[in-house]
């Protein structure tokens, strides 16, 4: 009797057990919608939010420049350690590479990148930038909120993942292709697919934008001395006028576009910078013109065409022309592509998560990310992240009166989660993780 007591108690314990086991595993095997409204509600919660609020003003206060963002990365760090969350730094200087899950494959990514601008800020705020000359003018103070704010949501349900979630904290997006750097120190080691998100002020509060394939322009930049002889203005005759020559350069440039490509294939070549003399009756030595030139397609030959167009219009004016296609190690960048499997999940994601009139198709743009370093060597996928509101009043990208709407923030975590989590659910259930790997 005393033996089948023993049995009972025991079977007992380990159904008990089991049945522990199973709920606290139902928040990734359970129903797929109600895992995201909870991701949803999680983030939306004061102590995320308000969290997340608090970060993202911090990083707005001091903006750091490219490869300069060390307090923003101690800032990382910190709440990482906080969090409990592995990470391995620095990557590309001030680069983070983090880790939740159960450090097997698979291995999804999820991207943001944290540098500042060279931009004066004109918002007066409380949080205003403290540092005279620089602004996070793009988002980027947002980015890195909602990739935490993720990141600690996935952190309370680890042992739930099955596989590991990568958080790269990127530095360096804005021209110095940080991405590219971080790539070739290993950030996307052993990693199956990457997410990124952008906030848009063009795209409307609480709605997320993307399309399949081609999404943002391949991008480069230019820049060319054109040198003649300077004289008096009064007599040009002694003179040999680079002024006149880059005149003509800048004029013939925009013929490429006119002239020389497919109407349904966009391209853009537009010349920025023209510097060069300082006296009104004095005909300078030389001018410097610089630009940006963005493609999706045969963005080499624009550049080959960019080249010669100078130095050829400059020699017709008799002056001698030197083209620099990289100027300040300012490499080009490829376009953003985004992978068609990837894109269908993100539209599917963002409908249960937001509703079904929450994803928006996007047009092609002719700006540039350097996500596409990311997306051009594995699976990838960008999205922009509304917050227009009624007013409209919110100014673009790179303006002195950029602003955040921060009741976005909830939403972009909302959706960094999610993905990783569905990313790593269908991925498990395919039964796909099969080779080699390396052990965190």
């Amino acid at each position: 009797m005393a033996l089948s007591n023993f049995l009972l108690l025991s079977l007992t314990f380990q159904l008990l057990l089991l049945l522990r086991v199973s709920s606290e595993s139902s928040w990734i095997a359970g129903d797929v919608s109600q895992i995201q409204k909870n991701l949803l509600e999680s983030a939306k919660s004061p102590d995320v939010f308000d969290w997340m609020v608090r970060i993202r003003r911090k990083i707005h206060e001091n903006p750091e420049l490219g490869y300069e963002e060390f307090e923003t990365s101690k800032l990382i760090r910190s709440e990482l350690d906080l969090l409990g969350i592995k990470y391995r730094y620095p990557v590309a200087i001030t680069g983070i590479i983090g880790y939740i899950g159960t450090g097997e494959p698979p291995f999804v990514a999820l991207r943001a990148d944290m540098d500042a601008l060279p931009i004066q800020e004109a918002v007066e705020w409380e949080h205003k930038s403290k540092i005279p000359g620089k602004m996070h003018a793009c988002g980027h103070d947002g980015h890195v909120a909602m990739l935490l704010g993720a990141a600690k949501i996935l952190q309370e349900h680890r042992h739930d993942l099955q596989g590991t979630v990568v958080l790269i904290f990127q530095p360096a997006e804005e021209g110095l292709s940080g991405a590219k750097k971080m790539r070739e120190e290993g950030a996307l080691k052993n990693v199956e697919a990457i997410f990124g998100i952008h906030l848009s002020p063009r795209t409307p509060f609480g709605k997320a934008a993307s399309r399949a394939g081609s999404f943002m322009a391949g991008a480069g930049v230019f820049e060319a001395v054109i040198t003649g002889k300077g004289g008096h203005a009064a007599i040009p005759q002694h003179t040999i006028d680079p002024v006149f020559a880059a005149s003509s350069i800048v004029i013939s440039l925009q013929q490429l576009v006119s002239r020389e490509t497919d109407p349904l294939d966009s391209k853009v070549v537009t010349v920025s910078k023209v510097n060069g003399g300082n006296a009104f009756n004095v005909i300078p030595d030389s001018i410097t013109i610089g630009g940006t030139l963005r493609a999706f397609t045969g963005f080499t030959q624009l550049q080959q065409r960019i080249k010669e167009i100078i130095t050829k219009q400059a020699a017709v004016h008799r002056c001698n022309a030197s083209v620099n296609l990289t100027p300040k190690g300012r490499e080009p960048m490829p376009p953003t592509v985004n992978n068609m499997d990837l894109y269908k999940q993100f539209k599917k994601v963002v409908r249960d998560l937001l509703g079904q009139e929450a994803f928006v198709e996007a047009a092609p743009e002719m700006g540039s990310e350097d996500f596409s370093y990311f997306a051009e060597t594995i699976p990838g996928h960008f999205s922009l992240l509304g917050m227009q509101d009624e007013t409209n009043a919110y100014a673009s990208s790179h303006s002195p009166l950029y602003r955040i709407k921060e009741d976005v923030l909830p939403y972009g975590a909302a959706i960094h989660a999610t993905m990783a989590v569905q990313y790593l659910k269908e991925k498990a259930s395919k039964g796909s993780v099969s080779g080699s790997h390396d052990e965190l």
